[in-house]
Order: C-alpha cells, then sequence, then structure tokens
C-alpha cells in the first residue's frame, strides 16, 4: 500500500508491522488536530471533506457518525476504488470512485499537502479542511467524537456515561475490530490462537450483555455501539472466512444478530454498508490469505429485520 516518508511517497513497504512471536501491530495515527468552536478548525457546514474506503472498518465508523449525527450535507466524501494498487487507495477520474474534493488519483497526493512533512502509513479515513487546505486528522476514533461540534443528531457520548462507554470501546477495540486483524494477520499459530480466542471471548460477552439490554451502554445508540458495528457488518461476509475467524458466525448469536440488523435498519445506516465491496477487498489476492484473488460467491445474509 506505499508509505510516505518526509512527504514523498514510496511503494515498498514493508506491510503489516509484526513483533516477536508473529503478532500483527497497528500502525499508529499521527495527524491529530480537533475541531472546536475557538478554531482554528471550526465547525463551518461545507468546510470539511472525508477520504474514506468503503473496505475500511475504521474509515466506516466516521462514515457512520457523520449519518447518524445528520452532517450529510455539512462534510462531503470521497470513496476510494475497492481495492488498493501499488499507490495504495487510488480513485477514478469521474465516477462513483471520483475524488470531488481535490481531483487526486491517489490517497498518498492528500497527504503529500501535509505541513510539516507527513512520515507514515497511508490510512483512512482522512479528515480534510478545505479553507487551510491541511488534513485536521486521520485517527478515526477522534474524528466520530470530534463531528459532535457541530451540535447535530443524538449525543454519542454523554457525560454520565463516559466511563462505561470508554471501558466498552477499549474492550472493543482491541479484541474485535483490531482483534480480526490480530487473527488474519497471524505469523504463528500461538499469535493466531490467542487472537481468535480474545475475539469470540468477547462476543460471548456481549451476546451476554444483550440479554438484559438493547444497545451496550444506557437505553439509546451510543458510540460503543457505532465503534462495534462495523466489525459486525463484516464479519460473516469476510473475518469468518479471509480472516479464519471462524468459531461460530455473527448468525449464530441470537442477540448479538438481532442487534447487529437494529443498528442496520436505522435511518441511513445501511447506504454505509456494502457487502460486496467487503469481499472485493478481503479476498484480494494475497500470497499469504488468498493467492489466486479468488472472491467467494457467498455467503448470502438477510440483514434485513
Amino acid at each position: 500500500m506505499g508509505v510516505m516518508i518526509n512527504g514523498t511517497f514510496h511503494v515498498d513497504d514493508p506491510g503489516p508491522d509484526t513483533s516477536v512471536g508473529g503478532e500483527f501491530q497497528r500502525a499508529r495515527s499521527n495527524i491529530r488536530d480537533w475541531i472546536t468552536a475557538e478554531g482554528p478548525y471550526t465547525p463551518d457546514p461545507g468546510r470539511y471533506h472525508l477520504y474514506v474506503a468503503w473496505n475500511c472498518p475504521w474509515a466506516h465508523r466516521s462514515l457512520l457518525a457523520r449519518t447518524i449525527l445528520g452532517l450529510e450535507d455539512f462534510i462531503s466524501v470521497s470513496y476510494a476504488r475497492p481495492r488498493r494498487t501499488e499507490d495504495g487507495w487510488v480513485y477514478d477520474e469521474i465516477g462513483e470512485y471520483a475524488d470531488p474534493a481535490l481531483g487526486v488519483r491517489a490517497l498518498h497526493e492528500v497527504y503529500a499537502k501535509q505541513l510539516p512533512a507527513y512520515t507514515g502509513r497511508l490510512t483512512v479515513p482522512i479528515l480534510w479542511d478545505k479553507d487551510t487546505r491541511r488534513i485536521v486528522s486521520n485517527e478515526s476514533a477522534d474524528i466520530v467524537r470530534m463531528l459532535a461540534a457541530f451540535g447535530k443528531g443524538p449525543d454519542l457520548y454523554p457525560e454520565p456515561l463516559r466511563e462505561e462507554i470508554d471501558a466498552w470501546n477499549a474492550l472493543i477495540y482491541a479484541t474485535v475490530n483490531n482483534g480480526v486483524y490480530r487473527a488474519g494477520f497471524a505469523r504463528t499459530q500461538a499469535a493466531y490462537d490467542t487472537a481468535v480466542a480474545e475475539v469470540f471471548d468477547t462476543l460471548d460477552a456481549i451476546e451476554a450483555r444483550l440479554k438484559d439490554c438493547e444497545w451496550l451502554v444506557g437505553d439509546a445508540f451510543s458510540e460503543a455501539d457505532l465503534r462495534l458495528f462495523p466489525t459486525l457488518a463484516r464479519f460473516d461476509v469476510a473475518y469468518h472466512y479471509a480472516f479464519k475467524c471462524n468459531i461460530r458466525r455473527l448468525t449464530d448469536y441470537p442477540g448479538l444478530w438481532d442487534y447487529a440488523r437494529r443498528v442496520f435498519a436505522m435511518p441511513g445506516v445501511a447506504e454505509t454498508v456494502r457487502f460486496d465491496i467487503y469481499k472485493q477487498g478481503y479476498f484480494s489476492p494475497s500470497e499469504l490469505r488468498n493467492p489466486l484473488g479468488i472472491v467467494p460467491a457467498g455467503p448470502i445474509v438477510d440483514w434485513s429485520l
């Protein structure tokens, strides 16, 4: 997918980092400014633009927040092509995968505009400021939370519930959101065994939680639910097969499956989901996981309530 070093794009990239023991380690986001009423990034309608990819669950978080908070008319979006090339995430000149904001043909062109010169992995989402022509943030968790500055939609992070939301967020990130990647990118049996066990231990805990409540925290959809849903949307169609997270399917959990479909049925949420593209992305050619790049026909899963 390439890497940026001192503002210059390099095709050669060692790929996902691994540590001793063959365990996958995710790169940290390193552009983390904030939208506030005091500025310099103020919550002005039409000022910001999101660079996302349908495949990416971290980008999906930002799309969900934009939709649930009713910010579709406030923040525009560019969607990368479903599969990365040696240039990383790329865009067409016209059509569904074109970039209406800057007209770039690859994501690294956006990172190249950053000052001081950027060094790091080329990830989505990016929140771009049209006024200063700078990236505000490439950290999905921050983007989700800062969109509250626009003052629209429900409060996804209410003050009385923040400690509990933070606890669920931490668990979900480590063992589910990133857990499926730790399983899928594991380089040793031991690393895989640890990761996949943690994935299903947490899913089991969430299933038990949902026997007594409709949402993870409190009596309304919150940031914890928003963090969980992108992984659930990809689970049976991608992670179960491509990442060997196959102890159980999402549809094998009665409570969790009902919960996932309730989120999917919320206004606008289905429009943030592209099961067909998930399969194209997660079953793209990979020397380790899918050498021939064959995309499976199934599974066919009915997400309607």
